[in-house]
């Protein structure tokens, strides 16, 4: 196979196909009919010379047998191949992961391939009685603290957009491998070719369910219902887990997947000795326009009518203020993502089709030692209460909402403007003003007009903030070592609950990896 990367072609022409197929032959400068064969392994869009906008493909070219391109402007294809790791040592004591999360799932799923029959327990329900708690949940505002948008079988990243993109480089085939075990699992076949590819939560449902089949059938055990109240600890090393509830269970090895709203998790690991640190991360609003002005502006008139609904990645930064998009969710919705009585946080969420009429995402800036102590390693998670807090009374227990030049205005909004709110919850009107305080207003509006600048559209007056996007990360990094150990011996932390990911493909990788230091320590016996 030669490899060859930006074959563009106009998003306008009908047989993409064919025209992939010319344009290869032209690089190649070979014919069209001594190509075999043409696989799309990525496919992006290129829309920065507006209305003329166009596909970007990297592909594989097979040519016909005897066939040699004249003029050789690809490179073989070399892309690294996962290696399942294989457990060589049976021991009477399972491994036990903690969190059915993207980093829970993929650890459990990494031991089950590797027969090392792993045990996994998650504090919420599975992914069918969860949908039913939420959806009750946002119809009647009446919580279960144990299955709802964070707890549960598939972890916060189920009610999501489900996007499948990462900042980190990955040299060991472990992305690759997620997308296609997403694809195997009831995924869309376009996880394995768009560049920014998404599952959407109602995909999700189903690859989540048939993950845990598959690791149950490869001699895994999921629990749920299954709260981990704390560690057992003899001699300094651990030799099991308590279960709320329920017997201890007996085991030297712990995956710690427990994502970023496990706070009872986290104060009870706290009060055991388990070393950890404040970790900076970043709250705001979600913010609501219309899909279509979105698409506009980001493709054209033109092109908008063809493509799928539009993406934005949008930042504002100077010495005093950092403001950016995060989980931007095309076609989406607004959702109460609450865990907690008496507090209230947002989320986004958009199914596959992603057809809402609005766009959301959140507008979020980092929050550090200026907003809370760092020298305490709950600090995070404490002013995280506080603002969920002020956001349940704000909405007197449902979403507070606001236009945009109401916010602007410091005043509480009564009506919406031209459109309403695409939401998954109840919702009520109010002053987001001061939920955080007066130091971050000052600076989220800054930021907004930087943003103006970039992208006009994005700044119209009657866009719908809600509050408050809290969760963007962990407030908390629990330490672990270059082998993925924690300060216990058989503890290993990972995931968006332990602060090293950020999104479902870096936390199923983060997942993978401490399923392999795991076979790594049974490999050497310790």
């Amino acid at each position: 196979m030669i490899q060859l990367e930006q074959i563009k072609v106009s998003v306008e022409i009908e047989n993409q196909t064919e025209e992939i197929k010319k344009t290869a032959s032209k690089k190649l400068k070979i014919d069209p009919e001594d190509i075999s064969k043409v696989i799309i392994r990525k496919r992006s869009i290129d829309a920065r010379r507006k209305p003329d906008v166009y596909f970007l493909y990297t592909i594989d070219v097979e040519l016909v047998s005897g066939k040699r391109p004249r003029h050789y402007r690809g490179r073989q294809r070399t892309k690294a191949r996962y290696q399942i790791p294989v457990s060589s040592v049976k021991t009477e004591s399972r491994p036990l992961v903690v969190g059915f999360g993207p980093a829970g799932m993929f650890a459990a799923y990494i031991l089950a391939l590797a027969g090392a029959n792993p045990v996994v327990i998650e504090r919420g329900q599975d992914v069918k009685k969860r949908i039913e708690d939420v959806r009750a949940f946002h119809a009647t505002g009446v919580l279960n603290e144990s299955s709802n948008v964070q707890f549960g079988e598939g972890g916060a990243g189920t009610f999501s957009d489900g996007k499948l993109v990462t900042q980190k480089n990955d040299h060991s085939g472990r992305m690759d491998f997620i997308l296609k075990t997403f694809y195997d699992f009831g995924a869309d076949s376009s996880v394995l070719t768009e560049a920014r590819p998404h599952v959407g939560t109602d995909r999700l449902v189903e690859v989540v369910s048939n993950l845990r089949k598959k690791i149950i059938s490869l001699g895994g055990d999921v629990r749920f219902a299954s709260c981990m109240d704390g560690l057992v600890i003899e001699s300094g090393r651990i030799v099991g887990a308590g279960i709320s509830g329920q017997d201890d269970i007996v085991t030297d090895r712990i995956i710690l997947a427990i994502g970023h709203s496990a706070r009872d998790t986290f104060l009870a690991l706290r009060q055991q000795g388990i070393e950890m640190t404040a970790k900076p991360f970043a709250v705001g609003f979600r913010v609501e326009h219309p899909q279509k002005l979105i698409s506009e502006a980001q493709y054209g008139k033109r092109a908008s009518r063809i493509l799928p609904p539009a993406n934005y990645r949008l930042s504002a930064r100077n010495d005093s203020l950092a403001l950016y998009s995060f989980c931007m969710c095309p076609g989406g919705y607004v959702i109460d993502a609450s865990s907690e009585a008496g507090r209230l946080c947002v989320n986004g969420m958009s199914n596959f089709g992603r057809d809402s009429q609005n766009a959301n995402s959140a507008m979020v800036m980092p929050v550090d030692g200026r907003f809370f102590d760092m020298k305490d390693p709950l600090s995070g998670m404490y002013f995280q209460r506080d603002l969920e807090e002020k956001a349940y009374s704000l909405g007197n227990g449902a979403i507070p909402q606001q236009l945009w030049q109401d916010y602007i205005s410091d005043k509480k909004s009564t009506s919406y403007g031209r459109f309403g709110s695409k939401i998954k919850g109840r919702a009520a009107f109010a002053n987001l003003r001061r939920i955080i305080s007066d130091e971050w207003d000052d600076m989220f509006i800054s930021g907004m007009n930087m943003i103006r600048e970039k992208m006009p559209e994005f700044w119209d007056e009657e866009m719908i903030l809600s509050g408050i996007e809290s969760r963007t990360s962990s407030p908390v990094r629990i330490l672990r070592d270059e082998e993925m150990k924690g300060s216990i011996q058989g503890l290993y932390p990972c995931g968006e609950g332990a602060g090293y990911a950020g999104g479902i493909i870096s936390a199923a990788m983060d997942g993978m990896k401490a399923a392999e230091a795991v076979l790594r320590s049974y490999g050497h016996g310790d």
